[in-house]
């Protein structure tokens, strides 16, 4: 079942527990501060208060929540992500942040935004920091919570989600792996160029 924007922020992206499971342990590893980021798949926006609205830019597939997000939060940059092309110029952003969002798309297309983001980020010291749900040997359960209820259909374990990047030349390193609202297990990692 698809949730309206306002549904949405409001069930899944409420601001305490994505202050709890998002931006805690965002700001435990990273400083935005003077950082320029792109917020992929940024939803209702949830996460562009991580850092100024001059160095914001969040993009999203779906109009309703990229108009939500311009509704709330008036002094960030969103924009509908309408193909491939990422529209920002090349080596103009620090840090690419991507939380659960892969999991929504086809592995196939994964490579050609990864050529994208290789594109875009400046290059020695360019991040992309990643937060996914991710299925493991030791929780069937979560597994099984997880395949039934997200709405994304590509939920991978903890090695496929690394490869997506390593297979490009990125460096990859999980920063932690936690429990989510009882059932959903997370990967955060970063990748860097």
């Amino acid at each position: 079942m698809e949730l309206s924007p306002s549904l949405y922020h409001w069930l899944i992206r409420p601001k305490w527990i994505t202050q709890k499971h998002i931006h805690q342990n965002v700001k435990e590893h990273f400083d935005f501060e003077n950082k320029k980021i792109l917020d992929f798949g940024a939803g209702t926006g949830a996460n562009c208060p991580l850092c100024l609205p001059s160095n914001y830019y969040g993009i999203d597939p779906d109009v309703s929540r990229i108009n939500y997000a311009k509704r709330i939060y008036p002094d960030y940059t969103f924009d509908v992500f309408k193909n491939s092309k990422i529209p920002l110029k090349d080596s103009s952003v620090d840090v690419i942040l991507i939380v659960a969002v892969l999991h929504h798309i086809h592995p196939k297309e994964i490579k050609t935004y990864i050529k994208e983001f290789q594109r875009i980020l400046k290059p020695n010291g360019g991040k992309i920091i990643v937060m996914e749900p991710c299925f493991t040997n030791e929780k069937s359960i979560s597994n099984w919570f997880m395949d039934k209820n997200d709405n994304g259909d590509y939920i991978k374990n903890e090695k496929a989600y690394l490869n997506y990047f390593q297979q490009h030349g990125f460096r990859a390193k999980v920063l932690k792996k936690y429990r989510k609202c009882f059932f959903y297990h997370e990967l955060f990692f970063c990748a860097s160029i």
